[in-house]
């Protein structure tokens, strides 16, 4: 049997069989030279090579004119016959009989098909896009990072690729997945390896992989059935060093801000949000903070100057003075650092009320929702809420405790914190609906309003 025959039952047409066995021992060559080498015209060329590139036979540099490279014959049927392995075992039986006879071929092909420079080619089908995440994973020597997005762990579930994924955080690649958590899917991320990282995002729905730095997958197209074949799936590889580096610092900026998969699952598994909470200070110099409150007036010399033990003394006596009367102050005095208290409570208010809005995420109704909410409120002792729909509807919020006094610790926004996280947590995520927070003045009964403008009609409830 020979390499156009094998290649033929794998499901290439004659013009495609032969343009991989002449790319495999000739890469890098452009489309005009295929051509002459196939007897055919540039257009029946760049058909053949559109097709080899789709089910990831062929790449192509970015030069102009692109020049065309495609693995070893080996290589080629290799991938094949993963694809298609039930299906096609005759073709199996016959490459492992022709494969003997070709492996001194392969390594001279082998080299000249590895130049360093950048080839990219463009996937069709989900089967073909998983099978070349496959072999990044076995081919992946320090690093491999999944990008699944929503659905994407229940489409590498479902293929070879998760077993290949497996295999290379055994064998002590550094595996990371980044992930969309959802109720539907998340027992999947169970059939990961345990020493796979897993982290959760709702910044990034996209989908792809980078292996060590060289080689890239980016999705471009991705059904919108999630369990549907993805026949209409469609990826990007890229096979360059700076491109792999570029997508490298992007998703690891990403996954600092992730939330670990241990404490991201507990809202599914245990219906309770325990993210970790990163509270934001107050912006500016803290390096000219803390010289103000140490009475540090002289200025930072920006170039050596001598030693003065005498002056180097009377300036740390003052500045021990300056600390002893810091010490003294209460929280007040935490806004010399940047330390807003207040602003620090308005976000784990915020915080308290997004746990608040997704425990209460099942009751439907708008007036159902704002009526247990301020149940809620006024039996915590948190003041007392309540709703009218003139001119607009809107919540009006009385608090228990307001005071302006330094060293008090401001509560009030702690408690104004937690009915905004409720409602923006509720509302914003419909996109149909816009809140406005006004504070109102001159009303010992109400302390702020909040706003709701239903978009989707003119009716509030």
């Amino acid at each position: 049997m020979s390499w156009i025959q094998i290649l033929s039952d794998a499901g290439l047409s004659e013009r495609e069989a032969n343009a991989v066995i002449i790319l495999s021992t000739s890469p890098n060559m452009k489309a005009s030279e295929l051509a002459k080498e196939l007897g055919t015209t540039r257009l029946d060329a760049y058909n053949s090579l559109e097709r080899l590139q789709q089910i990831g036979l062929v790449t192509s540099t970015a030069d102009r004119p692109m020049r065309f490279s495609s693995p070893s014959i080996t290589d080629v049927v290799k991938h094949l016959v993963e694809i298609r392995r039930e299906q096609l075992s005759r073709i199996e039986e016959g490459f492992k009989r022709m494969d003997s006879g070709e492996k001194s071929g392969k390594d001279s092909a082998e080299n000249k098909a590895s130049i360093d420079e950048p080839k990219f080619a463009v996937l069709k089908e989900r089967v073909h896009i998983l099978k070349r995440i496959e072999k990044m994973a076995d081919e992946a020597e320090e690093s491999l990072v999944l990008v699944l997005g929503k659905f994407g762990i229940l489409h590498l579930c479902r293929s070879s690729a998760l077993s290949e994924v497996n295999s290379a955080a055994k064998k002590g690649v550094v595996v990371r997945v980044l992930g969309q958590l959802d109720k539907r899917t998340i027992r999947f991320y169970n059939e990961l390896d345990s020493s796979i990282e897993i982290r959760h995002s709702v910044d990034l729905d996209a989908q792809g992989a980078v292996m060590d730095s060289s080689e890239v997958i980016q999705y471009l197209k991705t059904e919108e059935n999630p369990v549907g074949r993805g026949k209409n799936d469609v990826a990007l590889v890229v096979q360059s060093s700076n491109f792999a580096d570029s997508q490298s610092d992007l998703i690891e900026w990403i996954w600092e801000e992730a939330i670990p998969f241990e404490a991201a699952s507990k809202r599914f598994t245990e219906e309770k949000i325990v993210d970790p909470l990163k509270l934001t200070l107050d912006s500016g110099s803290f390096l000219d903070r803390i010289r103000s409150v140490l009475q540090i007036t002289d200025e930072l010399p920006d170039t050596d100057t001598p030693f003065n033990p005498k002056a180097f003394m009377a300036a740390g006596a003052e500045i021990s003075e300056a600390r002893k009367e810091l010490e003294k102050g209460g929280l007040g005095s935490l806004s010399s650092f940047g330390i807003d208290i207040s602003s620090l409570l308005r976000q784990v208010g915020n915080r308290i009320g997004q746990e608040l809005s997704f425990s209460m995420r099942n009751i439907q109704g708008h007036i159902e929702f704002l009526n247990e909410m301020m149940d809620w409120w006024e039996y915590a002792g948190l003041g007392k809420l309540s709703y009218d729909i003139d001119p607009e509807f809107h919540i009006k919020v009385n608090l228990s405790s307001l005071t302006d006094e330094e060293d008090i610790l401001p509560l009030w926004a702690l408690d104004d914190g937690i009915i905004e996280g409720a409602l923006t947590a509720r509302y914003l995520t419909e996109g149909n609906v816009l809140i406005r927070r006004e504070e109102v003045e001159g009303d010992p009964d109400e302390f702020c309003r909040y706003n709701l403008i239903f978009r989707e009609s003119k009716e509030y409830l």
